[in-house]
């Protein structure tokens, strides 16, 4: 800002040393020569200096605002691993993908455009009033009168900026909602010829927001036009008085032509003022987006004064527990999940649940890890509160294998060993033995370092399932709790792996969590849920001998069995 507000005036004196020159007298030509190669020095050093520092400026500004987007970048994905389940489960993965990308971007550059820029502008507008109102009064006021109309056209252009970049961006979440969505589940797209269907949805999202950003280009060019009339009229009222003054002999050609170029300076920065203004628009909105999420306090988190899980007998008891994804109280039952659940589990045995989809199976399951937290009642493992251990050390005991698996785009291995990827070779052996899944990957052209599709299409479900549960055996927790984990697994295959699996789980608490009752029969003790609640409990030939809804469920399927059997002997 100093050099730059440096060259109109060592411009004017070259002027003034030009005009002497040429119109003086033959004696004094020596000397205005003189004064001008000075001035062209001091001109052109200047210049350069002020290149130097435009250079720098602007690197530092790059710089500074690529290491905040580092840092964001970090801090933003570190929060999203620490959220609990409870808020992934209302919240889609294109906005949050969005956030993570489009917002920190908005961020950034405001590092350059919102702090950097307006800096250099405000030096200039008030060092430039300080030089050149104190050599003529009226031609500085003159000079400096568009900047006020500027700054309140871009207070204006700010409000109306903010509002549209806050649409914008909340419609290109949804056109990465809809994007993410058909990604996912192209192989449906597809099978159901749905291409058409999803093309038009994805134009239409596309035009929505194609329409919000031209409008935005709109009002900001606009906005940037009529500030560039003012300072072209501001300048054509510098000329005019000043050539009055020039005429009257009150002012110099090489002092007016000081104030002309001062103005060519201040041009550049007040026709950026739209930039700077449209930076700060988006950095707001995509702050606050951004901020929406760093500020939020996890449900689930460790207690101030969490200790480290302390295993000493193995023993896993439910006490009184109530849950509900709403948080409802005891005392509004109507959106309760699971209630009055009672029962404990000892190392070396193991508890089987069955009941109805929706009877809170999969409750019971994601409530062990705390993935969420009990509404009412209690956890304990060996007497200690769930609640007052350390997330780390609790997880680290308790390992879920889910009917959902999700696998990495990554190597067979790499898959399994994720909870300890410095695991020796042998043991993801002997887990995926335990699996019953090392025969198929040893007749894998690459064997277990054959790459493993987005999501694990490559397998089907059940070699899925079975890589899921070789990958929570391999870490050998203390406690087992197999959700539905079988679900897509032929019943022999099913059968070899609980008989690998005995050796593996039998000084371990198991919790087995199926539909079939095949997979929990071998229980030590089984838990028939229903709406929420315990209806029956009892191990399998107690179960039977009371005939109640455990035994109707065995006879059905004991029934289908026998039904598609003989289908298939005919």
């Amino acid at each position: 800002a100093i050099f730059q507000l440096d060259i109109p005036r060592f411009l004017g004196q070259a002027v003034d040393h030009a005009t002497g020159l040429l119109g003086g007298a033959k004696a004094s030509q020596g000397a205005a020569e003189d004064a001008l190669w000075a001035a062209a020095g001091l001109l052109i050093g200047a210049a350069i200096l002020r290149g130097l520092f435009t250079m720098l400026h602007n690197y530092l500004g790059e710089a500074i605002g690529q290491r905040t987007a580092y840092e964001l970048r970090l801090a933003y994905f570190e929060k999203l691993q620490r959220l609990s389940f409870s808020y992934h489960d209302h919240v889609h993965s294109g906005d949050l993908m969005t956030r993570g990308m489009l917002d920190i971007e908005g961020v950034r550059r405001f590092v350059e455009h919102g702090i950097l820029r307006p800096i250099l502008l405000v030096m200039l507008v008030v060092g430039g009033a300080y030089i050149y109102m104190g050599s003529d009064l009226v031609l500085g006021l003159l000079s400096l009168s568009f900047v006020p109309f500027a700054l309140w056209r871009a207070s204006v252009f700010r409000l109306k900026s903010r509002a549209l970049w806050r649409i914008l961006q909340e419609r290109l979440s949804h056109l990465t909602r809809i994007m993410e969505e058909n990604l996912g589940g192209i192989r449906v797209v597809r099978a159901f010829a749905g291409q058409d269907f999803e093309i038009q949805k994805f134009d239409e999202s596309s035009a929505k927001a194609l329409a919000v950003a031209i409008q935005r280009v709109g009002v900001r060019y606009a906005n940037t036009s009529i500030m560039t009339y003012a300072y072209f009229l501001a300048m054509g009222l510098v000329l005019w008085v000043g050539g009055q003054k020039v005429l009257d002999g009150e002012v110099t050609v090489g002092e007016l032509t000081q104030f002309l170029a001062f103005m060519t300076v201040l041009q550049m920065p007040i026709r950026q003022t739209g930039m700077v203004i449209n930076g700060i628009a988006r950095a707001s909105v995509s702050g606050v987006r951004l901020f929406e999420i760093l500020d939020i306090e996890p449900a689930v988190q460790d207690r101030p004064d969490a200790q480290n899980l302390e295993i000493k007998d193995g023993v896993l008891r439910f006490e009184n527990v109530a849950f509900s994804y709403a948080g409802t109280p005891e005392n509004d039952p109507g959106d309760v999940t699971i209630k009055e659940i009672n029962f404990e589990v000892r190392a070396g045995q193991t508890v089987g649940i069955v009941g109805p989809p929706g009877s809170g199976k999969s409750t019971i399951a994601h409530l062990i890890p705390r993935f969420y937290d009990v509404t009412s009642g209690r956890i304990t493992i060996d007497g200690q509160d769930i609640r007052d251990v350390t997330l780390d050390s609790l997880r680290a005991a308790v390992g879920v294998v889910q009917q959902d698996t999700f696998l990495f785009t990554s190597e067979i291995d790499a898959n399994v060993a994720y909870g300890e990827p410095w695991a020796e070779q042998e043991r993801v052996v002997s887990a995926t033995e335990s699996a019953q899944l090392h025969a198929y990957i040893e007749n894998l052209p690459q064997g277990y370092d054959t790459i493993v599709g987005e999501r694990g299409v490559s397998l089907s479900g059940g070699q899925r399932q079975r890589l899921s549960i070789a990958r929570s055996v391999m870490l050998t927790p203390l406690f087992m709790v197999f959700d539905d984990s079988t679900a897509a697994i032929d019943a022999a295959t099913e059968q070899r792996i609980r008989v690998a699996l005995k050796e593996v789980t039998k000084e371990r608490a198991t919790i087995v969590i199926s539909h079939r009752l095949p997979s929990l029969m071998h229980a030590d003790e089984i838990l028939f849920l229903d709406e929420g609640s315990i209806v029956e409990r009892g191990n399998h030939d107690s179960l039977l001998a009371q005939n109640g809804r455990y035994r109707a469920l065995y006879d059905l399927q004991a029934g289908l069995t026998e039904n598609s059997g003989e289908a298939a002997d005919g």
